[in-house]
């Protein structure tokens, strides 16, 4: 399949967030690893800083120049850079385009369906869990990290009998 061939979804929030998805993973039939094709305009950002528990991420910078920040570390990115991202908040990352031309860049990851995130810019945490086809959440929870917790029987009626 060509990436021209592959539907595209614009993402987009506020003034700072925008992308063009291509997700040619899902579309190729892809199951245990995904490949997504990304364009970034200049001043934008695909998505907030992150990280991930349990899919490991990695990206393949086409076209264009941007910064990656990988925990608190920045980094130029250009035309043939690569890097990966392991599991956990010391490799929470995001790419911004800093360049005059559009940012393209291709972004695999495992695809392991049951998902924690945290978002260490905001402190939330982000709970996930795909259908098995990939197409959409069964569950999708994301939740500021100091609400605090709740103990695991809150809410349960654990003094009424059962019958």
């Amino acid at each position: 399949m060509n990436v021209s061939e592959v539907e595209a979804t614009t993402r987009e929030k506020g003034s700072r967030f925008f992308c063009l998805d291509r997700h040619l993973g899902y579309y190729t039939g892809g199951k245990g690893i995904g490949c997504s094709w990304y364009e970034v305009p200049p001043g934008k950002a695909a998505w907030p800083h992150h990280y991930h528990t349990a899919n490991e991420e990695s990206l393949y910078v086409l076209e264009g120049t941007g910064t990656l920040r990988i925990g608190s570390d920045e980094i130029e990115v250009g035309p043939g850079d690569y890097a990966s991202f392991p599991v956990g908040p010391d490799h929470a990352h995001q790419i911004r385009n800093t360049g005059t031309t559009p940012l393209r860049y291709l972004c695999f990851s495992t695809m392991h369906p049951v998902e924690v995130v945290g978002y260490p810019d905001s402190d939330k945490i982000g709970a996930m869990a795909w259908k098995a086809d990939m197409s959409g959440p069964v569950v999708r929870v994301l939740v500021r990290r100091a609400s605090g917790n709740v103990d695991y029987w809150d809410g349960e009626p654990i003094d009424e009998p059962i019958t």
